[in-house]
């Protein structure tokens, strides 16, 4: 979907926007077309290989652009699981974003594909979400990565086999400052 040029501009927007909060300075939009549909990112840091801020839509509520800027800030200074980035850590943090694409119901019987998809599940007791990278990077079975994101989203293990959840799944391009372009 994006190429080297455009991946790079993406993510040096997301620093951009991360040196702005320490410098005040503002920031402007690249004009790109292809940055302008609306969908779901998420915006990962990683320092050391470890996890450092991780918030993103799931859906597409902005242009893709306005939507890289706001969940690198999320990501850096609004996620509860961590303090917020400072200005040190800004030197050696990863920007990691994933731009999602349509999310699809996964039917009953389907199981997800490790290194294709994600998974997001709506349950009345809680929701959530976790990147196609996650499990990939654990090494994850379908059953795995099932039971995984209902225990991320709170719920018991066996939640997506349960008749009021919905599992949907979706890919993602994920690109990385630590990609070789």
């Amino acid at each position: 979907m994006f190429t080297d040029e455009q991946k790079k501009e993406l993510l040096s927007l997301a620093r951009n926007a991360l040196k702005a909060h320490f410098t005040g300075e503002t920031i402007t939009l690249p004009d790109d077309p292809a940055f302008q549909p609306k969908r779901g990112v998420f915006v990962s840091l990683h320092i050391n290989n470890d996890l450092r801020g991780c918030i993103g839509y799931i859906k597409g509520y902005k242009p893709i652009a306005e939507s890289a800027v706001e969940m690198a800030e999320a990501a850096a200074f609004q996620d509860p699981r961590f303090p917020p980035l400072t200005e040190k850590e800004l030197e050696t943090v990863i920007i990691e974003i994933s731009v999602l694409g349509e999310l699809i119901p996964l039917l009953k019987n389907e199981l997800p594909v490790i290194g294709r998809d994600g998974l997001y599940i709506q349950n009345p007791y809680g929701s959530g979400i976790l990147l196609p990278q996650v499990a990939v990077e654990y090494n994850w079975k379908p059953e795995t990565f099932l039971r995984e994101v209902c225990r991320k989203a709170g719920l018991p293990p066996n939640a997506y086999l349960e008749p009021y959840s919905v599992v949907f799944r979706f890919t993602a391009e994920v690109f990385s400052e630590a990609d070789t372009f």
